[in-house]
């Protein structure tokens, strides 16, 4: 089976698809308005870095223009910071960019790095393991986070290398659900979050692990997080969507077959009251800036939105 994320990515692109062209066209156009001269993509502070890059290459690809000489500019930029050092965050954008591209433009962003940079990878990932059989945000973190522990599995899905002992893996994600359904992000939060329990059900998915009883409990959960505006909040505590969370609990629901949970109608209605004229997304009803990493979640549950109409229609 192919790599969460590929897949992922081929059903976004899909979906979008269907979206009119022009639509498509002026979010692309925003997109690589945002790409630097250095060929890294830069966030709502102005500098380029590898996590906003990966997002503007993930929006570039589903959309179908991750190609030519942005593509040839990003590669250069992602060799420039192969530099051993990066946290899980950047490992995972590193290799999942270079993936992208050497998908959508045939560059092999590693041809110079030696010959076992994937071993590497995973030896420097493997240092963040814990006792509680996650992985934690970094070298410092005690605790292991359910979001950390998501993006080990991707990266190591991305790099073919194996999960070492998943059972125990599968064991600290079980333990961060609470009572109410969802997943908790670290051990002593009170709350879950839809963002944490995306993370954890994608990453008990990889594993093949996915039970019943937590299917059913994250099902409830989630479809209380849905706002009287349509979209998903983060946790119970927050009264207002966001496009993240929107995303996240959309994507996990559909990966469910649960998606009659929730009203996707007004979902569709959330996302386009923050979509802009001009190309991007805001990241909910309060945020008056934009960025590439909420366009990429805007252009995401368009095309989630889109896969769940075609079915709806087929059946």
């Amino acid at each position: 089976m192919l790599p969460y994320l590929v897949r992922l990515t081929a059903r976004l692109s899909e979906g979008l698809g269907r979206l009119p062209a022009k639509q498509r066209t002026r979010h692309a156009k925003y997109l690589l308005s945002a790409q630097q001269p250095g060929g890294g993509f830069c966030g709502r502070d102005g500098s380029p870095d590898l996590y906003y890059s990966t997002f503007a290459l993930r929006a570039l690809a589903v959309l179908g223009e991750l190609q030519n000489e942005p593509a040839e500019q990003a590669t250069e930029f992602y060799r420039q910071r192969m530099t051993g050092r990066e946290t899980i965050v950047d490992s995972l954008s590193l290799v999942y960019g270079a993936k992208l591209l050497e998908a959508a433009a045939g560059i092999n962003v590693f041809a110079n790095a030696a010959e076992n940079w994937q071993v590497a990878i995973a030896n420097s990932l493997e240092q963040l393991r814990r006792d509680d059989g996650g992985y934690a945000k970094g070298p410092q973190g005690i605790k292991s986070s359910t979001y950390h522990t998501f993006l080990v599995m991707v990266c190591l899905e991305l790099i073919e290398q194996p999960v070492p002992r998943p059972e125990n893996v599968v064991q600290f994600l079980l333990q961060q659900q609470d009572d109410e359904g969802g997943f908790r992000e670290i051990q002593v939060q009170k709350r879950a979050g839809t963002n944490p329990t995306a993370a954890a059900i994608g990453a008990i998915s990889i594993l093949d692990a996915l039970d019943p009883d937590t299917r059913e409990l994250t099902i409830d959960f989630l479809s209380e997080m849905q706002t009287d505006e349509g979209g998903l909040r983060a946790n119970t505590r927050i009264p207002i969507a966001d496009l993240l969370s929107t995303f996240t609990g959309l994507l996990t629901l559909t990966d469910l077959n649960a998606i009659d949970a929730i009203d996707t109608d007004a979902v569709l209605r959330y996302v386009r009251s923050l979509e802009l004229a001009n190309g991007g997304f805001h990241a909910a009803v309060w945020d008056e800036a934009h960025d590439v990493e909420y366009t990429f979640y805007g252009l995401g549950c368009l095309a989630l939105l889109k896969e769940i109409e075609s079915v709806h229609v087929s059946a």
